[in-house]
Parts: structure tokens; sequence; C-alpha cells
């Protein structure tokens, strides 16, 4: 094919094509043709003139060669569309497969949208758009075709609960940021509330003295407090001084978009924070009561606060007093308040300390009952000897306290506990919340104390074992424990013993372990002191035990006893026949010891089986016989 610069004209001139011209005017021709062609670019925004409208297309005229077709729907925001109007279009394809000029008026806005958008984001513009719609944190906005998020944070200086109420309305925005890699914009409508208030708020801080009343519309509420909008600045009403009695949570007085008058009781020029009350306009509850409250009088109210040192008692709305926990019981062992009352329980006290000046008040419930040290049978409900149960209260290292009534409580002393167990803490013999059966020991009711005895209650089993653990018997024992100073023995009905360590030695020379039962002699016995001390080496080794017996039988021995029980000195002629009845003699008193130690025996095991029989224990009882 010939290019259209190789054309020749001159052989259709004498055809009379183009005849009459010269080569200028040809020229010329051929410009102002040149000129109603432009020359377009692909992804152009460019702006056409409508020749014609079809029922699918809208046809342009760009100054291209050919028009262009546009699909008639990016024309339903323009009715009135007629031929003649100019619009703006986007050129997506100077030539189909067809040769045809393809263009889009939807594209050609969307590309004007965000050349708008980066302007406003420079020029520091302000845009309006359309809410579509609510999305997560916030909204979708609508700018000229371009979906722009306004987060919730950022729609009002005040927080936001109802979104839904800025769907399908218009808004003025600004750009606030831009992500081009995804086509993310973000927008808010906050700066130009905050812009229009910033002097408002310049005026109202200004302005501000301390004691001045406003009125503010609550915003936003916490368990601490409530935040007030006072214009264009925010203050702080904290949850005291929204009432002068005491409230647990804002919400029971207030509400959000409630409108309120407030006091400032101070504020911060630097860091702008003020403070506001509410109760402060109103008179003090104190002023009001009445005269007839004084020391001595008894008032009525409701618990509203509980503590470990006490309970507040609200006579009135902000009026309370305190009841410290030591005037809630005659006891003198302090306890728990919330054994005695509970919050928003209504109860009846009275007036100990009165201060109208100082705003202050102690009350008690304990004066509402007679102290029951000062009655007059206490001497004779709690004498000597006489049997309680009583409420295990508190443990101590030394003891335990039991209350027997309310008001009054007695100690037990850990080595008052058990005849025959060593126990080294009350925990180990009873816990808090028990019943104790106990016996009066001692009674001192002007300093308001007794001293009980569990033990007592039961006779004295040290009489009895002293009978059964003569010093030379044999018995089977138990190895508790072991350590450096000896070992801890279990013995028949109960009782512990102590061995020392040359006492621990086998047959065979090795050393008595923990676990073992073996059999054990008594090497010392003392009722006084609760003590048996024994010998496993001396089980099994012959050696004389008679010089060691008398030793402590003469120690236990009442005084004179040894004088009186001394026989008389033999005369010359009567030596003989003592030394021959030495052996008879011998026999007899192993056959005294051995009846004193089955009587000892059975004395200990009908005990035992009587004080299983009082607890009920069957098993016991039977185990005792």
């Amino acid at each position: 094919m010939a290019n259209v610069e190789d054309f020749d004209w001159g052989q259709y001139e004498s055809q009379g094509f183009g005849g009459g011209y010269s080569a200028a005017q040809r020229a010329e021709m051929e410009q102002m043709y040149a000129d109603t062609l432009n020359t377009v670019q692909e992804e152009e925004v460019i702006t056409g003139t409508v020749v014609g409208i079809t029922d699918r297309d809208v046809i342009l005229n760009i100054g291209f060669k050919s028009d262009g077709l546009v699909p008639v729907s990016e024309f339903r925001d323009m009715p009135e569309l007629k031929v003649g109007d100019t619009v703006e279009v986007f050129i997506e394809d100077q030539e189909d497969p067809n040769g045809q000029l393809i263009l889009s008026r939807k594209k050609a806005k969307i590309v004007k949208a965000w050349e708008k958008i980066y302007g406003a984001l420079e020029n520091d513009l302000v845009l309006e758009g359309v809410v579509k719609r609510r999305t997560k944190g916030g909204l979708i906005t609508d700018l000229y075709g371009v979906e722009a998020f306004l987060p919730g944070s950022q729609i009002d200086v005040k927080p936001i609960r109802d979104f839904d109420v800025y769907v399908g309305k218009k808004m003025e925005v600004k750009v606030v940021k831009i992500n081009a890699a995804f086509d993310n914009v973000v927008v808010s409508h906050k700066v130009l509330i905050e812009k229009d208030l910033e002097q408002q708020r310049a005026a109202i801080l200004n302005n501000l003295e301390k004691g001045q009343v406003l009125e503010g519309v609550i915003k936003n509420m916490t368990n601490f407090g409530v935040f007030i909008d006072l214009g264009g600045v925010d203050g702080l009403l904290h949850i005291t001084d929204i009432s002068w009695g005491r409230i647990n949570h804002p919400q029971e007085v207030l509400e959000l978009d409630q409108k309120v008058n407030v006091v400032v009781l101070d504020f911060d020029d630097d860091k702008k924070r003020i403070s506001l009350g509410m109760k402060q306009l109103t008179a003090h509850p104190w002023d009001a009561l009445p005269a007839e409250v004084e020391v001595g009088s008894r008032v009525r109210g409701r618990i509203v606060n509980v503590a470990d040192y006490g309970a507040f008692l609200e006579l009135m709305p902000g009026v309370e007093g305190l009841i410290h926990v030591s005037e809630m019981s005659w006891s003198q062992h302090l306890r728990n308040p919330q054994d005695f009352i509970k919050q928003g329980d209504e109860i009846e006290a009275v007036v100990l300390t009165l201060d109208r000046d100082e705003r202050k008040m102690s009350l008690g419930i304990k004066q509402l009952s007679e102290d029951p040290w000062t009655k007059q049978d206490v001497l004779t409900k709690y004498a000597v000897g006489t049997k309680h149960t009583g409420v295990v209260r508190n443990l101590t290292n030394f003891g335990l306290f039991i209350e027997l009534e309310e008001g009054v409580d007695g100690l037990v002393h850990v080595s008052d506990l058990s005849w025959t167990k060593k126990i080294k803490h009350p925990s180990e013999f009873v816990k808090v919340g028990d019943n104790l059966d106990v016996v009066v020991l001692e009674l001192d009711a002007s300093a308001r104390r007794l001293a009980l005895g569990h033990k007592q209650l039961e006779e004295n089993p040290w009489d009895t074992f002293a009978t059964v653990f003569t010093i030379g018997s044999t018995h089977k024992a138990t190895v508790l424990e072991k350590s450096d100073r000896g070992a801890t023995l279990e013995l028949p009905y109960g009782i512990e013993g102590f061995a020392f360590p040359k006492g621990l030695s086998k047959e065979d020379g090795t050393a008595v372990e923990a676990g073992e039962q073996l059999d054990f002699k008594v090497t010392e016995f003392s009722k006084e002191d609760r003590k048996i001390i024994l010998s496993h080496t001396a089980s099994h080794t012959a050696q004389p035990e008679d010089a060691k017996k008398a030793k402590f039988a003469k120690k236990d021995a009442p005084a004179g006893a040894a004088k009186a029980a001394a026989p008389a000195a033999p005369k010359k002629d009567e030596v003989r026949s003592t030394l021959g009845d030495l052996d008879a003699l011998s026999a007899l008193k192993d056959q005294m010891m051995e009846s004193e130690k089955e009587a000892g025996e059975k004395k200990l095991a009908a005990a035992a089986k009587a004080r299983a029989e009082k607890s009920g224990d069957a098993d016991s009882a039977e185990s005792a016989e």
C-alpha cells in the first residue's frame, strides 16, 4: 500500500478533483482540516459534545477523527441530557476491534474525584460528601464517587452512640489521610467542629473562675464520674461530688445527654483540666441534722459500706456515722464486721461521739444490749469447775480463744487440750468455727478473763500410767519420728515416749529407724512432767537396773515415806534368817508389781472405753476393750 505522502494529486486534477487550487490554497485547506481534529491519548479525561442519543449509547464528539460512544446508563444522574451538552469523559480505547472510539463518563468522574481529593489534602480544603452506610468503627462517605472512611471518633467532639442517624445525610469533611497503594481515604468531620469551637473554648477558659456556675451536657459516663461538655471544653464531675449521699455509679442519679448545672471547683490553665461539682449547689445535709441527735441517743439508718475496720451507717443522705468493729460486740477479740452486719441492712445504733463542726460521728451497736460481764449471775454461771460448750473463734501459738456467749470469751492454753498428746499448735487439735467442750479453770470478772481447759473434762490418766509404765517394764512401741536428739515413740493407750540416741541400738549393732515397732524398756517416768523415757538398747542388754529403780522410786515417793517404809535394822542373831529369806522376798515383790501392772492396765482400758462410749465411737470402745 502506498503512503499518503506519496499520493499523486496531479493525476486527478485533469478530472476536476482539486482543480483550481493552488499549492498554497491546498496547504491552507489541509491545515484547516487538521485543526478540526484533536490528538488524543488513552486514559485521558477530555471534554466532549453530545451529538446523538440512542437507547443504548450517547454519541459524543471529542474532535477526534471519529465519534465516541458512552453507555446511556452512565448518565442516570443527568435525566435532562440533550444534544449539544458538553460532558467530561475518559478515553478507554482510541479504536476497538470495530474501529470505534470507546469513552467512559464514570471513569472520568473517578479520575476528577481523586484529583479533588488530593487537592483538598494538599490545600486543606473542605469537601462535601454523602454518608452511604455505617461500618465497623465508623461511616462510609461518598466523595464524588470515591468511598472514604469516617472513623467514629472523628464524627463529633462528643462520643456518638448511634451512627445510623447520619446515614443518607450530607456532611462536610476534611481529608486527613490517603493510602495511594490501596486507594483508601480517611476523612474527619470533628476537625471542622474543633476549629469552630476553638475560639469558644478560649473564651470559656479565659473567663473561668472558681465558684462559677455553668450549664453543661453529660457526654460520657464512667464508674468514677462523668464528663460534661461546657460548650467546647470538657470538665470532670467526680462521683463523690455528684451527691451528698453515697452512690456506687453515676448512672444511679444521672443520664447521658442530660443538661445539668455545675459549679467550678478547680481548674488548671496549662492542662486545661476542670473539676466540677453538683452537690455543692445544695446545702450540706449535716446542717439539717435534727438537734435530738446527740451522744447517747439512738438512731436508725442503712449500712452503705462495710470495711475491715467497721461499717458506715447512713442516717440521711450525706450524713454517715462509723461503727467500728470493736463497737459491734462485747467480745475483746475483734472479728470480721461481715459476721454482724452486711451492706444494705437497716439497723439501729447508739451515738457514741458527735462533732457537728467536723461533721463526724461514731456509733455502736453492742451498747444496745447489756454487757454480759456486768450481769449478776456471771460469777455463778461461769464458776470454777462449771462445764460449757463454746465456738472456737481464734487460734494462737499458745492456745485458742472460745466464745461461750456473745461477748464472753475464754482462753484454752495449748497444754490444757490433751493429757496424752504433746500438741505444738492448737490447729493440730481443732479449727476455727468448731464447737469445743470446756471446763472453767479460773475466773476474773473484773479483768473480763476466763481460763478454760478441755483435758480436765477427763480424769488424769497419768495416775494409772504410773502403775503401768513402771521403771524397768518393757512395752511394744512404734518409732514415730527420729532426729539427732533422739526418737519419739508411740506407746500403748495413745501416749508418747522418748528415747535418746544411746538407747536406739539394736542387738545386731544397727540403729532403730522410724516406723519400726520394737520392745522398749522404761528407764525414767515422771507423772508431773508427763514424761516417759525408754530404751531399746536396755531391752536386749543385761544391766543392773535396781539402783536406777530405787533412785526414781525414792524420787516419786512422798516425803517421809522412805523412813516409814524402811525396816528396822536386824539384830545380830537375825542376820542369817534375813539373808536366807532374800530370794523369797524378791519373788514376792515381783509378783506384787505384776499384779499392780495388770490392775493399772484394766483401769486404763476401762477409762478409754468410757471416753469412747461418751463420744459415741463404738469402734474405739471395742478397741479399748
